[in-house]
């Protein structure tokens, strides 16, 4: 794999493409920075070698161009912070601003383009566009994880104009080395945790894991599909009803491949979707019909930890309830403090990015797992066998 240890870039421009989408609140401030400390050590190896760096990235979903709330001026301050050094801003990312500011950038100094997908050709994967940013730098680094699975300008399709100068940054390196150690090198007995809202969303995963896993648990909203396509009353639990036959299916396909598919047993049951719901802890198939669902019970948060402690590879990707309410994150906080256990003894714990790598980060564990993968959707691909354009663009 072609790193940036494979090169000195004293005196070269690198043109970096980071995962910069972070959190904002009303304010501005970032509310949690792991994009950013990601990225800081490739930035820093370059700065340090006597290169000077030009950030390029997105920033959330803007629609019409520029967008005051989408400008990534408003990180500027923090990232100064983080990497200590006076990050310039370019209120564009291929205009005359930023072709000047790159041109007279000077080795140690830092660079940040404003928002690449102000420009629909972003994401649409322009080669004008791509030709256009590739002039700012001499070297084009992939640092952005998160975007690997979008064939967008910055994160593919400009690699074409770097034949012989693209590299991945350590975050990258290290993104699809812990997912090939959980996918090709796993120890066993590998243990798979899903979770989330849908099984449509997890569907390509849970059939690739199929053949990988020896446990697969199945918690969150998706689990009320399976519950409900065995006969139970789940109330006005989240379910996808088109999709119960799938979930029985599911469930044969286990077992005809001897992998032990999990389901809870129990849930918190609440008079509304609120923190401050009436809740009480019961069977998750005897729902009564008015009432909803929220987070696995008790009974089937140990059930899970029992299996996760016994574990040596485990992945887990979407939480086992409506964790954002702390009135329904006991269910994640018990298989969070499982998996640390597990990984305490030993075990190698990937943790899929998204709405697992924030709960983890909620209960102040991300020290206390092996690897948090900042890329949701990217590792899910990768995980489900799928080529990433961002990684094929550096290694073709």
């Amino acid at each position: 794999m072609k790193t940036v240890d494979n090169l000195n870039f004293a005196d070269k421009k690198a043109l970096i493409r980071v995962d910069f989408n972070v959190p904002l609140d009303d304010n501005f401030n970032i509310t949690d920075d792991n994009r950013i400390q990601g990225a800081t050590p490739t930035i820093k190896k370059i700065l340090k070698d006597g290169g000077s760096v030009i950030l390029m990235s997105h920033l959330g979903r803007p629609k019409d161009g520029p967008t005051d709330k989408y400008s990534l001026k408003h990180i500027v301050s923090h990232l100064s912070g983080v990497l200590k050094v006076d990050v310039q801003f370019a209120a564009d990312c291929i205009g005359e601003d930023a072709v000047e500011k790159a041109k007279n950038l000077k080795p140690g100094q830092v660079l940040l383009l404003e928002n690449l997908r102000f420009y629909k050709e972003e994401e649409k994967g322009d080669v004008a566009f791509a030709e256009k940013l590739s002039k700012l730098g001499d070297v084009y680094v992939n640092d952005a994880f998160g975007t690997a699975h979008r064939a967008h300008a910055s994160t593919a399709v400009i690699a074409q104009f770097f034949p012989d100068a693209k590299y991945f940054g350590y975050l990258m390196a290290a993104e699809i080395g812990n997912a090939e150690k959980v996918l090709n090198k796993a120890e066993r007995p590998f243990t798979a945790i899903m979770g989330g809202a849908k099984v449509s969303d997890k569907l390509e995963l849970i059939e690739a894991l199929l053949d990988r896993v020896d446990n697969l648990i199945i918690g969150g909203g998706m689990a009320y599909t399976f519950i409900k396509a065995r006969g139970g009353e789940i109330g006005k639990s989240l379910v996808e009803l088109d999709k119960l036959d799938l979930a029985t299916e599911l469930v044969k396909k286990a077992a005809a491949k001897g992998v032990n598919l999990v389901l809870p047993t129990d849930a918190q049951i609440a008079d509304k979707f609120s923190n401050d719901a009436t809740v009480y802890d019961g069977p998750n198939d005897q729902i009564p019909a008015e009432l909803e669902g929220l987070d696995i019970g008790k009974e089937s948060g140990e059930a899970f930890a029992k299996i996760i402690e016994s574990s040596k590879t485990i992945l887990w990707n979407g939480p086992m309830g409506v964790f954002e309410f702390d009135t329904f994150a006991k269910g994640t906080k018990a298989v969070a403090d499982a998996v640390v256990n597990a990984t305490e003894k030993g075990a190698f714990s990937l943790i899929g990015g998204g709405d697992s790598a924030a709960a983890v980060s909620k209960f102040g564990m991300t020290e206390q797992v092996s690897y948090v993968s900042t890329g949701g959707g990217a590792l899910l691909e990768y995980m489900e066998g799928k080529v990433l354009p961002g990684v094929k663009a550096i290694e073709e």
